[in-house]
């Protein structure tokens, strides 16, 4: 069962950036996570998804935040397609990697 709601500390690790990024981010790109009685984040989906989108543009594109903001205002569409075939072919590289490690192995095993 997937969950209605993240933590900071589990969407920081989902993109592989501290939290303090993810509170600049949410004050630069104007964001607004719910929050719980005691100010505890919690992002839901659609969160989370800008935030992928941010951190496409920013860590994978090396877009200043200012180009990044101009890039989701301009063509947000584009964004979200470009971000999704990068996640995809990373995917498709992930499983290859693991196929090459595991012919290898069975090389050797043939070997011995």
């Amino acid at each position: 069962m997937e969950k209605l709601f993240y933590t900071i500390a589990e969407v920081a690790l989902m993109l592989q950036v501290t939290p303090p990024t993810l509170r600049y981010w949410e004050k630069e790109f104007g964001l607004n996570p719910h929050k719980t009685e005691k100010g505890f984040r919690k992002y839901n989906e659609k969160d989370i998804e800008t935030l992928r989108l941010i951190h496409h543009l920013v860590k994978v594109k090396g877009l200043t935040l200012a180009g990044a903001k101009q890039k989701l205002k301009e063509n947000k569409e584009n964004v979200v397609n470009n971000a999704e075939i990068v996640r995809r072919l990373k995917g498709v590289r992930t499983e290859l990697a693991a196929l090459v490690k595991e012919f290898d192995e069975m090389g050797k095993l043939i070997l011995l």
